[in-house]
């Protein structure tokens, strides 16, 4: 199984954005599964990806910052090996 990790906060809208495309795109991949965690809750995760949120990433590495294009994530999701 396919772990996304959506890296965010409450109130950010880029991250809202992020995880209505990442929500979409995963009805394609049901072996695909989405974690969020927030970075108000892990300091490590804050003093890592403050500047940086919404990150996503795949099986553990980062996949994109920003923005979420659905095209790249499609790709990465159909790609044997990341």
């Amino acid at each position: 199984m396919t772990t996304l990790t959506l890296i965010g906060k409450p109130g950010c809208h880029l991250c809202d954005d992020a995880r209505a495309v990442v929500s979409t795109v995963l009805t394609e991949f049901p072996d695909a599964a989405l974690d969020e965690l927030s970075i108000l809750d892990d300091d490590a995760l804050r003093d890592r990806y403050a500047e940086e949120i919404p990150v996503l990433l795949i099986d553990g590495a980062v996949h994109t910052y920003w923005r979420v294009d659905a095209e790249r994530l499609r790709a990465a999701l159909t790609t044997p090996a990341r």
